[in-house]
């Protein structure tokens, strides 16, 4: 009985098509979202920009996408999902390309504001829509390759817009991004069915109602918390490693693509693979052995001094692996809390407040690092490092306490 409990349960065209659309979707709003990290160093120097100002641009896009999603958790069971996502999609991809026109400081900040109160909530959707057309036990594999997005943006798209940010300016990175979701938005209008199974078990609530009934019940919060936790270790250390990277390890701007590239090839081959495994072992299991092994590398990695570039890459592509091997089996536990009525509200308040979290982290962060003119090494970079594993730690304790819920329910 066992066996055929954990036995994989293949997948039909039309879901392949799904996974697809959403992959590629996450892929460029990722990239929008990441790509903000190689360019800081770039970005510091070219508008003179002090640490803390860096770090209120990059949580300025979390702040306003964390505000986004707890505005229409409302309302996000309430119409087709398709037409959802088709909707802040469309918002996100022209608030991008306005990104690419800003050529200061106060106007880059608002448009990432304005990319922010879209892009944010288009990850909620794309959850949403995975929670209603796959099976538990296919969701693992699902989110494998769906969070291949990450890596993907790190093998082709990071590398490519620092190419050309290096020779048509820092904004051509957002131009191309803005570019490619014109053609993401047009898939979607052809290909995709509507989403709206979760229309048929609404409850005939307002959209406050909604809202609050989904904070109210205690199992959601526990996995709000949890999702939260998770998000503030990576944004507080993330918006400042290629700063790190190029001043405190010597790594060169020649250099900074391909320790980006490495990473995301990584991330390509072993994302799949944690997806294929958490759908056969334990998810919470996989998630402390990552967890673990992130605590390790992180305490390693942000404590380097000047090492071979061979090193960096090598320790670099190695935390990445426990920090990225954590996702998809947390993010799996997560979605399997909600029933399907409040599918749409659990997914948009829980990605709003890992942007929140986020945001306040990137800015606390901000504020932690310092630099004392624009080539001299970062300072309390491990102080960020000292965080994150703490935070960590806690973290497994609050998934176990999802895990129970989850096994409850089931």
């Amino acid at each position: 009985m066992q066996s055929q409990a954990q036995e994989i349960i293949p997948l039909s065209t039309y879901q392949k098509f799904v996974i697809f659309i959403l992959a590629i979707t996450q892929f460029s709003v990722i990239l929008d979202f990441m790509v903000m990290s190689p360019l800081g160093d770039l970005l510091m120097k070219s508008m003179d920009l002090t640490p803390k100002q860096f770090g209120i641009a990059v949580s300025a896009y979390a702040f306003s996408a964390g505000i986004s999603g707890l505005l229409t958790a409302g309302f996000a069971d309430k119409f087709d999902r398709k037409k959802l996502l088709l909707f802040f999609y469309t918002g996100f991809v022209i608030a991008t390309f306005f990104c690419g026109l800003a050529h200061t400081y106060p106007l880059l900040v608002t448009a990432r504001i304005i990319t922010g109160l879209f892009g944010g909530v288009i990850g909620s959707i794309s959850m949403a829509i995975i929670t209603d057309l796959f099976e538990i036990k296919q969701r693992g594999r699902v989110l494998g390759f769906v969070q291949m997005g990450f890596g993907a943006s790190q093998v082709l798209g990071i590398p490519i817009s620092l190419y050309i940010a290096n020779k048509w300016g820092w904004q051509s990175p957002f131009l191309m991004v803005a570019g490619l979701g014109a053609l993401i938005v047009t898939a979607i209008i052809l290909r995709m069915q509507p989403v709206t199974a979760h229309l048929a078990v609404q409850h005939d609530r307002n959209a406050v109602d909604h809202l609050l009934h989904t904070l109210k019940r205690r199992k959601y919060r526990i996995g709000f918390s949890a999702t939260a936790l998770l998000a503030i270790g990576g944004f507080m250390m993330m918006p400042f490693s290629s700063a790190f990277a190029i001043n405190n390890l010597h790594v060169t701007e020649k250099q900074l693509p391909f320790l980006f590239m490495v990473s995301g090839i990584c991330s390509l081959i072993i994302m799949p693979m944690i997806g294929r495994l958490s759908d056969k072992i334990d998810k919470f299991v996989l998630f402390a052995i990552a967890s673990g092994w992130s605590i390790i590398m992180v305490f390693i990695y942000t404590n380097l001094g000047v090492s071979p570039f061979w090193e960096v890459v090598l320790l670099n592509v190695l935390m990445m692996m426990g920090i990225m091997s954590r996702i998809i089996p947390s993010t799996a536990l997560v979605t399997a809390l909600p029933e399907m009525q409040d599918r749409g509200a659990f997914m948009s308040i829980n990605a709003s407040l890992q942007q929140i979290a986020g945001g306040a982290a990137a800015a606390v962060g901000g504020m932690i690092v310092v630099q004392a003119h624009k080539q001299s090494p970062l300072e309390h970079y491990n102080t960020l490092g000292y965080v994150m594993i703490t935070i960590t730690a806690i973290c497994v304790f609050m998934l176990y306490r999802v895990k129970l819920l989850t096994k409850k329910k089931d």
